[in-house]
């Protein structure tokens, strides 16, 4: 069975890493916050107490970690993954990075006899939980059929993008139109609501109408039960955003939508919606029109 170190437990790491010690693999976990190991030990992971303790000796590693500069650190610092990799050993980083720095890992593991695939993920917290993620992977075909297993543990469909790095952007062009159907359902709510009509049925025809989307069916219904609770925060969607805007840039690519969105889930981070759920985007709305989308529809 292969012995894998898992990196970062955060809201998706966690579940993902849980899964695979439900598969039987032996599973070493990392967390920057070591009381988030806790629940993993229960289950059976063994705690590394660094990134290159996790790594040391595995045949897989996978890390799932916020932003760049985190995964700089936990790949390049003195007590980073490189520091203990080992000719033949794979790296799947299933974070969301920039395209740019993807590509650099992945040569940085190549030069020492390692392979590295750029396999973020989509499907938030309840996918993360029912092991049903969607895989978006940058890499070597024969590397993924290899370990195809892992991926199965974790998620429902894994889609080969092309060579490393393309993983990464096909994320980046995939959140941006996540935001922007965030922001779209948002103002339509908004509109309605102000002159009137019911959220409830409001959304219902949404589901049912040209309109439709995964966000409207995954959100809209938080939005009117005023729940926030945190499925994949706005903090990480506006992160996200702005690597796919310097990702447009980079291309040429005119992108005023993602310039919205990014702009709407910027205001909502300045106000403080940073940890809640991306869908709290709708909360700028609501100022704006004096009025809650659901509930009694009075403003708090």
């Amino acid at each position: 069975m292969k012995q894998i170190g898992f990196i970062g437990l955060g809201t998706m790491g966690a579940p993902m890493a849980s899964n695979l010690l439900r598969s039987g693999f032996e599973v070493t976990v990392y967390n920057r916050t070591v009381e988030k190991c806790r629940p993993l030990e229960q289950e059976g992971a063994k705690t590394a107490p660094t990134p290159q303790a996790a790594a040391a000796g595995k045949d897989v590693i996978i890390t799932m970690i916020s932003n760049d500069d985190s995964i700089r650190e936990v790949f390049y610092g003195d007590s980073g993954i490189l520091a203990a990799l080992q000719p033949g050993t794979t790296v799947i980083d299933s974070s969301t990075i920039s395209p740019g720095l993807a590509k650099e890992i992945a040569s940085a593991v190549e030069e020492r006899g390692g392979s590295f695939l750029d396999a973020p993920v989509t499907g938030s917290k309840p996918a993360a939980i029912d092991g049903t993620l969607v895989f978006m992977v940058g890499g070597h075909a024969e590397v993924i059929e290899k370990h195809r297993d892992l991926f199965d543990s974790m998620g429902r469909l894994l889609l080969h993008m092309g060579a490393n790095g393309s993983g990464a952007v096909a994320k980046l062009a995939h959140n941006a139109m996540v935001g922007i159907h965030n922001v779209a359902l948002a103002e339509g709510f908004s509109i309605a609501v102000k002159s009137g009509v019911p959220a409830d049925k409001f959304l219902e025809l949404v589901k049912n109408g040209s309109a439709g989307s995964k966000q409207a069916e995954l959100k809209g219904q938080k939005i009117i039960d005023n729940d926030f609770s945190n499925q994949f925060s706005l903090a990480l969607m506006l992160k996200d955003l702005k690597l796919a805007s310097s990702l447009s840039d980079s291309t040429g690519v005119p992108s005023p939508m993602l310039g919205v969105a990014k702009s709407m889930f910027q205001a909502g981070f300045n106000h403080g919606y940073g940890d809640e759920d991306l869908s709290a985007v709708v909360k700028s709305y609501e100022d704006w029109i004096g009025r809650k989308i659901g509930g009694t529809g009075e403003q708090e």
